[in-house]
């Protein structure tokens, strides 16, 4: 086993994850190959990395928050190509409909050293075990207590300061 290329394929996935919740968009973009395939589900798929990343920058903007957790990799590397699978659990919250979304599935990857001795992501997607929406609206408890995000949606529908749930 390649231990090195797990290693940097471990730390790829990490970083797609991590730019994803972080909403930075060129990170993002790096780690995928230009012709980057994606399917989500049954529904959505893409058919490049500039799909993908417009989908994800309009779809997961500054309105929505993420947290992508990926762990139990298993990784196969047969010499400048790989495969892996990893457990994807996921929390995304969308104030502006009151709910969270929380789910898991299981990822499968397709990965490429590049030229420049990267690994990158040739295809990504995932099948869902589970996808549970809960509405804000039956938490009475809920607060927004910290929001990244929160000066840019600041004149928003759901901002922290018009939000009696935010404080």
């Amino acid at each position: 086993m390649d231990l090195e290329a797990v290693a940097a394929i471990s730390r790829l996935k990490y970083r797609y994850l991590r730019c994803l919740d972080t909403k930075s968009w060129d990170e993002f973009a790096d780690t995928l190959v230009p012709e980057a395939t994606s399917t989500y589900g049954e529904y959505l798929q893409f058919e490049s990395r500039d799909a993908l990343v417009a989908f994800m920058r309009n779809t997961l903007g500054p309105h929505v928050i993420t947290e992508h957790h990926c762990d139990h990799p298993e990784i196969d590397v047969h010499g400048n190509k790989a495969t892996g699978v990893w457990y994807l659990a996921d929390t995304v919250l969308i104030p502006e409909h009151s709910m969270i979304l929380r789910g898991a599935a299981f990822y499968h990857d397709e990965y490429v050293l590049c030229d420049d001795g990267q690994w990158r992501i040739a295809h990504t997607g995932y099948e869902r075990t589970y996808e549970a929406v809960v509405s804000l609206r039956d938490l009475p408890s809920f607060r927004m207590t910290s929001n990244r995000w929160a000066s840019v949606l600041a004149e928003g529908p759901w901002s922290m300061a018009e939000n009696p749930r935010a404080s």
